[in-house]
């Protein structure tokens, strides 16, 4: 029997853009188990609930990630939304729809980008970069923001777009599907990119509905299950399915990442043709009273949060389960039996957000 020996993995890694840190059990070079130490960076986020008005803790949600800040705005005030019977106008339902997929294409690209700088691959990392920049452009032109947009609100959103906005917005995605279609093959047919993804990390879905992963982890696997089909914002106005491989290794999970940039292109087109003309958002009176837990689909995966209200401006507690906290067993389940050069790759290929994880 090889003799065994404990590695620290992280959290600085020059490969991984996330500090993760992962004690690895070796055997020669094959991990044999890697045990996770959580909270390298805990923040405390859920706490300022406690201090900060309900509608001023929209902005401190968004902060809980940079990548994902438009969705936790978005699930926060739709969760303080079903608290206090609000119903949005349907234009601001459209509105977040779109947002909220332009948020999926920027997440998905900046992952294809690391993806390919791990790979060593630096020309395409700059063309998968390349092409999130027009998604950017679109926020600055939408939102004034690129990373934090501030455009939720209790009550539907605070900005709006006009015809020409959203004509725009609907060529740029047409621009981008032309373009991200030569970085799709090359992601997906390429020999050398094969060789690394190929049969690494393969996830069953039996281990991943066992280990409860969500998100392109667990449809890489076979596992058809997506929080937009629970009908939040417009999705319920919207024609689309899960996208799902039956695979399960890294280079599935690509697959599924890069076939779903193509659906929200499809989604935004479908939202921009639908939206209603009418009000952005309602006046919202009183305190919320009461709880609710929602279930949202994010671009890593399905985001649960929980919201407890005391009928005050102070919310008694707020918790969030992010996606990453979900797929991170199922992270520990792939790095057994793989190669140790393997690790900071297997890691990437559930895009992990320990910034989310960890608030």
């Amino acid at each position: 029997m090889a003799k065994q020996s404990v590695v620290p993995f992280g959290p600085q890694h020059p490969v991984l853009p996330e500090p993760v840190h992962l004690d690895l059990v070796l055997e020669d070079e094959v991990v044999v188990k890697a045990v996770p130490s959580i909270g390298f960076i805990h923040r405390g986020l859920e706490k300022l609930v406690e201090t900060k008005d309900f509608k001023e803790y929209v902005y401190i949600a968004e902060r809980v990630c940079g990548i994902c800040s438009f969705g936790h705005g978005m699930g926060y005030c739709q969760c303080l939304e079903d608290i206090m019977h609000v119903e949005i106008p349907p234009r601001a339902k459209y509105l977040r729809t779109i947002w909220m997929e332009m948020s999926r294409v920027h997440s998905h690209l900046l992952w294809l980008g690391l993806l390919a700088d791990a790979l060593g691959f630096e020309s395409l990392f700059m063309q998968s970069w390349r092409l999130r920049e027009k998604i950017l452009d679109m926020f600055d032109a939408t939102t004034g923001g690129r990373v934090i947009f501030s455009v939720n609100c209790v009550g539907g959103v605070l900005k709006d777009m006009d015809d020409t906005m959203l004509k725009t917005i609907v060529d740029t995605v047409n621009d981008m599907e032309k373009e991200l279609r030569p970085i799709a093959e090359a992601f997906l047919h390429n020999y050398t990119v094969g060789t690394r993804l190929y049969g690494l990390g393969v996830l069953s879905a039996e281990h991943a509905q066992m280990m409860g992963a969500v998100g392109p982890t667990a449809r890489a696997s076979g596992v058809s299950y997506d929080a937009r089909e629970l009908g939040s914002a417009a999705y319920g106005d919207l024609d689309f399915e899960p996208i799902i491989s039956k695979e399960g290794d890294s280079l599935a999970r690509c697959d599924v990442r890069i076939r779903e940039i193509f659906q929200s292109f499809d989604l935004i087109r479908q939202a921009a043709a639908k939206i209603p003309q009418g009000p952005i958002a309602v006046p919202v009176k009183g305190n919320p009273n009461g709880e609710h837990f929602l279930q949202f689909e994010q671009p890593r995966g399905e985001a649960i949060y929980y919201i407890k209200a005391n009928g005050t401006r102070f919310i008694d507690r707020f918790r969030l389960r992010t996606p990453t906290t979900s797929n991170i067993p199922a992270m520990l389940e792939m790095l057994k039996g793989c190669q140790l050069a393997d690790v900071a790759l297997l890691i990437l290929t559930i895009d992990p957000c320990i910034s989310c994880t960890e608030r």
